[in-house]
């Protein structure tokens, strides 16, 4: 028996076909780049101008003592302030030091002098840094050479030129070698006291992995005694210079020593302050190198 109202069955639609995947992804528009913010759109070109600008910052800073220092220079022997014969105005200096080197005299003083220096301060790193390593971690020879370490090393160099010059004769070789004998012990000294300030706990984690003696100093003793030692070399290579103006001073017929004697001599008062500026300079860019060096050989460590 049949309703007043007939049901109509639901229609079936057909099953859609499959949409393939490129045209699914061609389809889907490209997602638009971010807006730039405000303002970030000179941030690449300010970021090179403000590092320039700091490092102008710092150099001026760092050289504002020296501009000062060269100004009073200037201007005390021009005021009355200091007696233009022995303090000449620092463009009288920088006059007379362009003529020595305008005439040779200056590379070739230099040339001697650096020499004589620079010998001395590489074999007095070539001995003092193995030594120091040694006695710093062999305590029987630390020991065994104690007490002789200490009456030299408190012996000042210059007491000792005359005996040098007395063995060695006047020539190149007393010179270098007082320059050695002053400079061994700021290396060794220093040397001695890396090696026995080494992490303990490092030591004894590399030992616990049986790593050998040349590898223990490769990898914990060398890497942790590089400042230390840095500081003995920095200091020697001061000395080094000082100690070979003074030997020069004495007896020698080259050198920048023998220039400042005999400029003062002859009463050359512009050339004698015009070694002395050559002097200094020769020892900031030493010291500026092996502080070069030393950042490279610490590269290890994380700065505080």
């Amino acid at each position: 028996m049949t309703t007043g109202t007939d049901t109509a069955a639901p229609a079936v639609l057909p099953a859609a076909a499959p949409v393939p995947a490129e045209e699914v992804r061609e389809s889907v528009p490209p997602p638009r780049p971010a807006a730039p913010r405000a303002g970030s759109a000179g941030r690449p070109a300010r970021q090179p101008l403000r590092a320039l600008g700091r490092r102008l910052r710092a150099l001026s800073l760092r050289s504002a003592a020296v501009l000062a220092l060269l100004a009073v220079w200037e201007t005390a022997p021009r005021l009355g302030l200091a007696d233009p014969t022995f303090l000449p105005p620092v463009s009288e200096v920088a006059a007379a030091w362009w003529e020595l080197l305008r005439n040779g005299q200056l590379g070739q003083h230099t040339w001697a002098s650096l020499v004589r220096s620079f010998g001395g301060f590489g074999i007095a790193v070539v001995v003092a840094v193995p030594l120091g390593l040694l006695i710093g971690w062999y305590r029987p020879v630390a020991a065994l050479l104690g007490p002789l370490l200490e009456v030299f090393r408190n012996t000042a160099a210059l007491a000792l030129l005359p005996v040098f010059v007395l063995l060695l004769g006047i020539g190149e070789t007393s010179k270098v070698s007082i320059v050695v004998y002053a400079c061994v012990w700021p290396i060794l000294l220093n040397t001695i006291s890396a090696v026995g300030n080494a992490d303990p706990t490092l030591v004894r984690l590399a030992r616990s992995m049986d790593l050998s003696t040349p590898r223990l100093f490769q990898k914990v003793i060398l890497p942790a005694s590089v400042p230390a030692v840095f500081t003995g070399i920095r200091l020697a290579g001061a000395v080094s210079i000082l100690v070979l103006v003074a030997a020069e001073m004495i007896g020698a017929k080259a050198g920048l020593g023998y220039l400042i004697n005999a400029s003062q001599f002859n009463f050359a008062i512009p050339q004698m302050y015009a070694g002395i500026v050559t002097i200094s300079a020769i020892g900031v860019a030493f010291n500026q190198l092996l502080v070069t060096i030393e950042r490279r050989l610490s590269t290890w460590r994380v700065p505080s």
